[in-house]
C-alpha cells in the first residue's frame, strides 16, 4: 500500500528511530503539518511489529506517546492497524508506515512511498561530500533513491580536509539562518546540533545589539546530559579512540570531553569567525536537559559619568526583548531559580537563567610605549573598558530545544519545496 498526499500535505520520510528518530515521530505526529510518515527502522524489531510499536509509544524520559500528546486530559491516542502486511499504521490520524529492510540510503525506496523530504537520523551519514553509490551509504544516496531534499540532525563531518562544503549543502539553525534556504540551491542540510542550537540562540542577540557586538574573546562550557555515544559500565575503547573518557561508565562519573558547538556555530553566524571562541562539554548522569555557560569579554562602552553601559541588567534587558521580538518563542527568559527537571520538554532554543547573569567591568591601560611599536603616538596613557560577562542558558537537549527545532526547520524546508 503507497502513502498518499492527503489534503494537499506531502509525506515526510524518517530514516532511524532512535532518540532523535523516535522523538522527530512525536513532534510530526503532534504537529500534523504533514499528511503521514514514512519511518525506515532498516532492521527487525522485536518478534513483529508490536514490539516497534511498543517502542514507539512509551518513552523513559518523555513518559507515554499518549501523555505528550494529551497530558492527562484523558483523550486517548488512537493507533489503528491499517495494513500489517505493509506495516501500516495510524497513529493520532496520522498514516505512519515502517521500513525494516535497507540500511543504505540508495536502498530506500522514497520515490516509491511518494517522499520527497527526508530527516536522516541516524547519525551515521554526516559528510555531504561523499557520493551516492558510496557502499557505506551517505546521505546522498537519499536523494538517489527518490527524496528531493535531506535533512541530517547532526552536524557535518568532512573526513577528507582537501575537502570544501558542497554548493548544494548548508547547516541551518531555525531561527538564526535558516531563511538563507534556497529550494532551488540546497538539496542537503543540516540542524546542526542541539548544543549549537542553543548555543546560536544566546550570541545572536549579542551580536545585534551595538552595545555588544565587539566581543574580544569568548568560551562556552555545555554541562551536558548524558548520550547513547557513551557506555553504561566501564568498556574497552574501540580502536582508534582519541577520548577514552566516553567509554568509562555514564552512571558514575562527570566526564569532560569535547564539543564541536563553536566550530559549527562559525558556519550558522559567519560573524563568530572573528571572535576567538573556545567550547568544551562536561558530561553528566543526567538523561536530558543540558546547561549552556556563555562567558563573553566585551569592549565596554561607558556613560557621561564614566560608569559601564553593559551590566546585568542590560543583558538581561537584551533577551528579554529577544524573547519577545525577534526571537520570540524561540528564546525565553527566566528570572525563576530553574533546574535542569524544570526544562524537560521546554519547547525554547533556550532559556536564558536571568537571576545568574553576571558582569564585571575593568580597564585595561594602554601607555604610549606600547602603543608606538604599533605606529601610533600618544601623549598620555588610555584607559579602555572591559566587560566580562557569564550568561546561563538551559536546554532540552533532546525534544524541546533540539527536536522542537528540527522540526520547525523540517516544515520550513517542505513549504519552500
Amino acid at each position: 500500500m503507497i502513502m498518499e498526499r492527503v489534503n494537499g500535505k506531502n509525506i515526510l520520510g524518517l530514516n532511524g528511530a532512535g532518540r532523535i528518530g523516535k522523538l522527530t515521530l512525536w513532534n510530526h505526529i503532534l504537529n500534523k503539518h504533514f499528511g503521514g510518515i514514512v519511518v525506515n527502522v532498516g532492521r527487525g524489531v522485536g518478534k513483529n511489529l508490536d514490539a516497534l510499536l511498543h517502542n514507539i509509544q512509551n518513552d523513559s524520559t518523555y513518559g507515554s506517546l499518549n501523555n505528550f500528546l494529551y497530558g492527562h486530559s484523558g483523550k486517548k491516542c488512537e493507533i489503528k492497524m491499517i495494513d500489517s502486511a505493509q506495516n501500516l499504521v495510524e497513529i493520532d490520524g496520522i498514516p505512519v508506515k515502517f521500513l525494516q529492510t535497507a540500511r543504505n540510503p540508495r536502498d530506500i525506496n522514497w520515490a516509491a512511498e511518494n517522499v520527497r523530504l527526508v530527516v536522516d537520523c541516524t547519525g551515521a551519514f554526516l559528510d555531504p561530500t561523499v557520493p551516492a553509490d558510496n557502499a557505506k551509504g551517505s546521505l546522498r544516496g537519499h536523494l538517489e533513491a527518490g527524496a528531493e531534499k535531506v535533512i541530517a540532525s547532526a552536524p557535518f563531518k568532512i573526513k577528507d580536509s582537501t575537502q570544501k562544503m558542497p554548493a548544494d549543502a548548508n547547516m541551518m539553525v531555525y531561527g538564526i539562518n535558516h531563511l538563507e534556504f534556497d529550494a532551488r540551491k540546497h538539496h542537503i542540510l543540516s540542524a546542526a546540533s542541539c548544543t549549537t542550537t542553543g548555543l546560536s540562540h544566546m550570541m545572536k542577540p549579542l551580536l545585534d545589539t551595538p552595545e555588544t557586538s565587539t566581543i574580544l574573546t569568548a568560551s562556552m562550557s555545555t554541562i551536558h546530559a548524558s548520550t547513547s555515544t557513551q557506555s553504561i559500565l566501564d568498556s574497552v575503547p574501540s580502536a582508534g579512540t582519541g577520548d577514552l573518557r566516553k567509554s568509562r561508565s555514564v552512571f558514575n562519573n562527570i566526564i569532560i570531553t569535547s564539543t564541536g558547538a563553536a566550530k559549527a556555530l562559525e558556519k550558522i553566524i559567519p560573524q563568530v569567525q572573528e571572535i576567538g571562541f573556545m567550547a568544551d562539554s562536561v558530561r553528566i548522569p543526567t538523561n536530558t536537559a543540558s546547561l549552556i555557560i556563555l562567558n563573553v569579554t566585551f569592549h565596554s562602552p561607558v556613560n557621561e559619568i564614566g560608569e559601564p553601559v553593559v551590566t546585568r541588567e542590560f543583558l538581561n534587558q537584551i533577551y528579554k526583548t529577544a524573547a519577545n521580538g525577534s526571537l520570540a518563542g524561540l528564546l525565553e527568559f527566566s528570572e525563576l531559580q530553574n533546574v535542569s527537571a524544570d526544562m524537560i520538554g521546554r519547547r525554547a532554543a533556550v532559556v536564558i537563567e536571568g537571576v545568574e547573569t553576571h558582569t564585571r567591568t575593568g580597564f585595561m591601560t594602554l601607555n604610549p610605549s606600547v602603543l608606538k611599536g604599533f605606529g601610533v603616538e600618544i601623549p598620555q596613557d588610555i584607559m579602555i573598558p572591559v566587560c566580562h560577562a557569564k550568561i546561563f542558558g538551559w536546554y532540552d537537549n533532546e525534544f524541546g530545544s533540539y527536536v522542537n527545532m528540527l522540526g520547525k526547520l523540517t516544515e520550513y524546508v517542505d513549504m519552500k519545496m
